[in-house]
């Protein structure tokens, strides 16, 4: 975050607040509607406030945060989602996942909200298009970032071989991946590689599936999308290492957590623009007539120093692929 000192300078001075001697700046409130929890998002809140301090707003400055977490809990989310209503917030931010920003835009009809999500906001019903999504929501997607066919692939090529890949999944998620299993067994019949599907949506039953793969033998792991994986992606990270497991995950924060590698999007560089477009409602544009952004772009990250420690020799085609390599 920019400092209060050197942000005024940034700007010039005082001269910059066009304020009153002894006046003091409204500040607008935005209200951050998470289903994850301060230490999982930490790193996505700081992306957020990293795009309102570039469209000139600072937290404790000219602007205030309500933060409300569910931790992992969809059945909070409508309680919280009334607070920031009864405390009538500017903008709400849903930093992460369909569900919650669904659950805001029932919640909420007049206040703007900006959404971060890995799905089709349109297929899931957040807005009917995505140039003009009207109403009051609009954000950042993803799109077809779930490309877990492509990761399994990619997992195939660090850790060859013809034994089992573990496919971890969240079976209350139905918007993280789209790929059905069905579709993901007929991909590991073309790679002639076999996968085993195993399930977790809290916290401890992210412990016990790496136990179960670890007792049915896994060479290596493919975490599904999901809004839980994405806000324990240290956890997983240690447990993959723990079970001595290569594991890819789709957001890229992964193996700069410590993870072997990922393939997707920057959900960071998303929230970022969310952080812009809030600034810009508070401007004064209205949600409905800012386009959805689509941040399209894939990233393949790789960790060398965890494939060193896993033991795991890095194949030079996928050297070459990798957007980015960490030493």
């Amino acid at each position: 975050m920019i400092g209060r000192r050197h942000f005024i300078t940034l700007l010039g001075g005082s001269a910059a607040w066009p304020v009153a001697a002894g006046a003091q700046q409204p500040r607008a409130t935005i209200g951050f509607l998470s289903l994850g929890s301060p230490e999982g998002d930490a790193q996505f809140v700081s992306a957020f406030r990293k795009g309102l301090n570039e469209a000139g707003y600072v937290e404790g400055q000219n602007v205030t945060i309500e933060f409300r977490w569910a931790r992992n809990d969809l059945r909070r989310l409508p309680a919280l989602a009334a607070d920031l209503v009864a405390r009538r917030v500017d903008v709400i931010v849903v930093p992460a996942g369909t569900p919650a920003a669904q659950v805001a835009k029932a919640a909420i009809e007049t206040i703007p909200i900006v959404f971060q999500t890995g799905a089709d906001p349109v297929q899931s019903g957040l807005v009917p298009s995505l140039n003009r999504p009207g109403g009051n929501v609009t954000g950042v997607s993803g799109l077809a970032q779930e490309d877990e066919l492509k990761r399994l692939a990619l997992l195939n090529e660090m850790k060859p071989g013809g034994g089992l890949i573990g496919v971890l999944r969240n079976p209350n998620d139905t918007f993280g991946g789209r790929t059905t299993e069905a579709e993901i067994q007929a991909a590991s019949a073309a790679l002639k590689r076999p996968v085993a599907f195993f399930y977790a949506s809290n916290i401890r039953e992210i412990d016990a599936a790496f136990e179960e793969m670890t007792r049915e033998k896994m060479e290596a792991v493919m975490v599904n999308p999901s809004n839980l994986f994405t806000d324990r992606a240290g956890q997983i990270a240690i447990l993959a290492a723990r079970h001595a497991l290569p594991a890819i995950h789709s957001a890229s924060e992964f193996p700069r957590l410590g993870g072997l590698m990922s393939y997707g999007g920057s959900i960071t560089e998303r929230l970022r623009q969310v952080g812009i477009y809030a600034a810009r409602i508070l401007k004064g544009e209205k949600a409905g007539e800012l386009p959805i952004v689509q941040a399209a772009k894939f990233e393949f990250v790789i960790n060398l120093q965890t494939a060193r420690t896993l033991g795991t020799t890095v194949p030079p085609t996928l050297l070459a692929i990798a957007d980015e390599v960490i030493e």
